[in-house]
């Protein structure tokens, strides 16, 4: 089947681009709007003296008696604000309304922070680490308290994870490490220059046998520097996409202008979800 785009010009000047959301990003009349809840966890045992908030949402159509699919957003309140660039909530309402995608519960998880701490911030020791202890948090201490409370279906391929900047490697990671809890991935922008040690993905994608995961990418042609020899996240995210393509993987990778901004993924949330949870090919 052939799909025909329309025509749109080229910016001239990449460096400052902002793209419009679409109708599946702001609330519809038809829609009923879902419910969010919010809770603040401060007993971590992963990031000891941390506290954070997260948020659940549940799609209108959520019935108790069908497992619903799970979604976890890193940045939560960035992911979930109904007037940010994201709009997570707003979406999922929008897509599940539909029957674009199943009934899918949004989980909206915030970095940890050190109350009075001179650096307060834990955000990039736990997004930028090489490690599982980001999915273990999540699977021991957040997703419990939300299958405490709603039906979650137990099948990884009906559990996702998205991340944009720090958040988007933090979700590959995750996927990566434990693929018999989450199958599917967006990835915006993600930080694979400012893994400690280096980013670990071309090579173990090239000489690690497939996982069964589909990730969806997107990256900038001015992201952060995106015309040096070191630390550059525009080339680093093509050497990840290339891994993944030479690798055989079920990816796709879609590529803008402008800088490190969320605009371009956020625009993009509604149909990378819809290709995420496309059917499973044959």
């Amino acid at each position: 089947m052939t799909i025909e785009m329309p025509y749109q010009p080229l910016p001239v000047d990449q460096s400052d681009v902002r793209y419009i959301h679409g109708p599946d990003s702001v609330p519809q009349p038809s829609v009923p709007a879902g419910e969010t809840v919010e809770f603040e966890w401060s007993g971590s045992e992963v990031y000891p003296g941390t506290v954070r908030k997260f948020w659940v949402h549940v799609p209108a159509r959520y019935d108790p008696a069908e497992p619903a699919s799970l979604m976890v957003f890193q940045d939560g309140w960035w992911y979930l604000d109904p007037a940010g660039e994201v709009r997570g909530a707003t979406v999922l309402d929008n897509l599940v309304h539909r029957g674009d995608i199943p009934v899918t519960i949004g989980v909206f998880v915030d970095p940890g922070v050190f109350p009075g701490a001179e650096n307060p911030k834990n955000r990039n020791n736990e997004y930028d680490a090489f490690d599982e202890q980001y999915v273990t948090f999540l699977l021991t201490e957040i997703i419990p308290q939300v299958a405490e409370r709603y039906t979650i279906a137990r099948s990884p391929e009906r559990w996702g994870i998205c991340g944009g900047s720090s958040g988007g490697n933090c979700a590959f990671t995750a996927a990566w490490l434990r693929p018999d809890k989450f199958r599917r991935v967006i990835g915006y922008l993600s930080s694979f220059a400012q893994i400690p040690d280096g980013n670990p993905y071309p090579d173990l994608i090239s000489r690690v046998p497939r996982k069964p995961l589909r990730i969806f990418m997107q990256g900038a042609h001015r992201d952060l520097n995106w015309n040096e020899p070191q630390r550059n996240w525009l080339a680093e995210n093509l050497r990840v996409a290339a891994a993944l393509a030479e690798a055989g993987y079920d990816f796709r990778l879609v590529l803008g202008d402008g800088g490190h901004s969320p605009n371009h993924g956020g625009v993009l949330l509604p149909d990378a979800l819809r290709w995420l949870w496309r059917p499973t090919e044959d």
